[in-house]
């Protein structure tokens, strides 16, 4: 079982490609202490781009991720630019993750655009009723192109 200082570590890796979906299955006979978790850690990036904000979420965007979530949103509002969420990675989302979309909604200035939606998260999407806050891109939507400004 991982300690919270791996916990941690896992939490602060800021890229996507930092998250790795190395997961067992647990052995249903090892004791409770070694069970390997299920999801996949979660992970939150900010990317100042030239016209627009693109924050990135991936694994798991849960209550664990909190502290992550609300760094970014100050992050990304900091710019007032437009914000957009893809969230093409994110294989589990809970309230920590709404939230953290409706605090992007309610502090910036432009409508929060969430990209590459997957079915799990657009169902949460639709059953808080999130569409009223946030432009949820249609499944047929390629994500626009995207420039990050260097520095």
């Amino acid at each position: 079982m991982l300690d919270d200082e791996q916990r941690s570590r896992i939490r602060h890796r800021r890229t996507a490609a930092a998250v790795s979906a190395a997961t067992a299955a647990p052995d249903e006979h090892a004791p409770a202490d070694e069970l390997v978790p299920c999801g996949e850690p979660g992970a939150v990036q900010v990317i100042l781009g030239a016209d627009r904000v693109r924050v990135v979420l991936s694994g798991d965007v849960d209550s664990e991720l909190a502290a992550e979530l609300t760094e970014a949103s100050a992050e990304a509002e900091a710019h007032d630019l437009p914000i957009e969420v893809d969230a093409h990675h994110v294989t589990f989302m809970d309230s920590a993750g709404v939230a953290f979309l409706a605090r992007l909604a309610a502090h910036s200035k432009h409508r929060v655009r969430v990209l590459r939606v997957p079915p799990t998260v657009r169902f949460l999407l639709e059953v808080t009723q999130m569409g009223g806050l946030v432009d949820v891109a249609p499944d047929d939507e390629a994500a626009p192109p995207f420039r990050p400004v260097a520095g």
